[in-house]
């Protein structure tokens, strides 16, 4: 039995019916080098149930507090069900790309049980007209609550399912680990007795935290003089800053990483996130001005940050921070947006050393739980969430392993990312890195974005404009995404300033 940190338990208390707060990669897989040349549903049944003692994610249930007079714990599923979390669903001829993220964004919508293990796979077949795809692939979603894993934690994940060789290192038809022990459920008297023992720490803790709130204001003043940091001042709302619904829609790009690091290579000092972020502002820039909508002022991301020691590694749940950053949308350049993000980066860093990279996550690992819980209901209640959003989107970068990973014989071609979307957060990036690719995937609430195949064409295009202005030496002026005939939308959503156009809708 564990208990949920108070970063973990605070996915529980946000999420609301129009907001699951669970993440979760997207992968596409090829059977080609399976045994036989396929893979059959009872293959990857067999593959779940040999590798579920690898991570205590996929057998572990939560066990609330009553009254939730304190942060729920996680305790063994003595009934655990394994074909009622992984499941068989085919997309309609002919099988296409939209049709996919159509399915992808439908599920990741639907919240999980929490009667059970938080986590979900699906397995999709028929994706037999997406370009540039083996014949016979398939795909599979994993869907877990952002309570059990962050993205270091969710790479363990897939580490546990995933091998290097399309040959099994697993003896045998069944590897299962030794019985769990339901032995030591607490009882109610118990969980109050851990109750009123936290309830003596966790104003020890506050105090100590208050008494570090000084020095650091001091260091972070000293940052701001020395000029290695600047105030981003008020974030501007945009359309992906209002309250979302509860529908979904998907999409995603794959881009080669030898350009990626070539551009990087290209201009001193920048990072390879620097480039994601530029193209990510790029796309932003040219979607909200197709729209009529975009800001003078910057769009500001946040970006999650790992912050685990090395004792940490592998203890699961979340332990993160957030830096938040301007886009630098301002600038039509790609190249001089490119080194104006990487300037912003460079400072958020700083901000972040300076104010303690953990502080964010010691100040919520101690807030009392009641007082979460109940924050987060007032905060939703009253319009607080969208009052003034701390940033226009969340971009986090996951790097993955370099080596092709197989999963039931199958080789893994792509892996996407999609994240949780909120009431003042409506858009949201994954950056994903595998064997010789980088993936820049998009979750977004549907009213916000109803053309997610134009918000494609758009990172595709900032892409492309950066590319070609750092290696080849091709006018930076970016591409203008083409403009599609579309219906009017008909419920309106946020926007900057009086002057705007009408918002297309096209068809997914």
């Amino acid at each position: 039995m564990q208990q949920l940190s108070g970063q973990d338990a605070m996915f529980l208390y946000a999420e609301r019916p129009n907001s699951p707060m669970h993440i979760g990669p997207v992968m596409i897989y090829d059977p080609s080098t399976a045994p036989n040349g396929f893979v059959r549903f009872k293959d990857i049944l067999r593959t779940f149930e040999q590798r579920l003692h690898r991570s205590s994610v996929f057998t572990r249930k939560l066990l609330n507090v009553p009254l939730g007079l304190d942060h729920p714990y996680w305790v063994e599923d003595e009934d655990f069900d394994l074909e009622f979390h992984v499941r068989h669903i085919a997309l309609p001829k002919p099988g296409d790309w939209r049709q996919l993220c159509i399915q992808v964004a439908r599920l990741h919508a639907r919240p999980l049980d929490r009667s059970r293990p938080l986590w979900e796979a699906y397995v999709i077949e028929g994706l037999d007209n997406i370009p540039n795809l083996p014949p016979g692939c398939f795909a599979m979603f994993l869907k877990i609550h952002h309570a059990a894993i962050d993205g270091a934690t969710g790479n363990e994940i897939i580490s546990a399912l995933h091998e290097f060789s399309p040959v099994t290192t697993i003896a045998g038809t069944q590897a299962k680990s030794a019985p769990k022990d339901h032995s030591d459920r607490p009882s109610d008297f118990e969980l109050f007795s851990r109750v009123a023992g936290n309830l003596i720490k966790s104003p020890l803790e506050l105090t100590r935290l208050t008494g570090k709130a000084l020095p650091q204001w001091m260091r972070v003043q000293k940052v701001k003089k020395e000029q290695r940091y600047a105030a981003l001042g008020k974030t501007l709302k945009t359309r992906f800053n209002g309250a979302v619904t509860a529908h979904r829609v998907f999409t995603g790009v794959v881009l080669p990483l030898d350009e990626v690091k070539a551009v990087k290579k290209a201009i001193d000092g920048v990072t390879l996130n620097d480039v994601m972020l530029t193209v990510v502002s790029g796309a932003m820039r040219s979607y909200l001005s197709d729209k009529g909508e975009l800001p003078d002022q910057s769009l500001v991301t946040g970006a999650p940050v790992n912050v685990r020691t090395d004792e940490e590694v592998g203890s699961g749940g979340n332990v993160v921070s957030m830096m938040v950053i301007s886009l630098c949308t301002q600038i039509e350049d790609p190249v001089e947006r490119l080194r104006c993000v990487n300037k912003e980066a460079v400072g958020s860093k700083a901000y972040l050393k300076a104010m303690g990279a953990r502080t964010l996550t010691d100040w919520s690992n101690h807030i009392p739980a009641r007082i979460a819980s109940l924050g987060f209901r007032a905060a939703a209640a009253t319009g607080l969430t969208t009052a003034e959003p701390f940033a226009n989107t969340i971009v986090t970068n996951v790097p993955g392993p370099r080596e092709p990973l197989y999963f039931s014989g199958a080789t893994l071609v792509h892996s996407f990312g999609a994240g949780p979307c909120y009431d003042g957060m409506g858009i949201f990036h994954v950056v994903s890195s595998y064997a010789d690719q980088i993936t820049l995937s998009v979750q977004a609430c549907r009213e916000m974005m109803p053309d997610p195949a134009f918000y494609e064409e758009c990172l595709k295009t900032s892409w492309a404009s950066l590319r070609d202005a750092v290696l080849n030496g091709a006018p930076t002026r970016p591409k203008r995404a083409p403009k599609k005939k579309t219906m009017e939308r008909k419920k309106s959503v946020a926007r900057p300033s009086a002057a705007r156009k009408k918002s297309p809708r096209t068809s997914t």
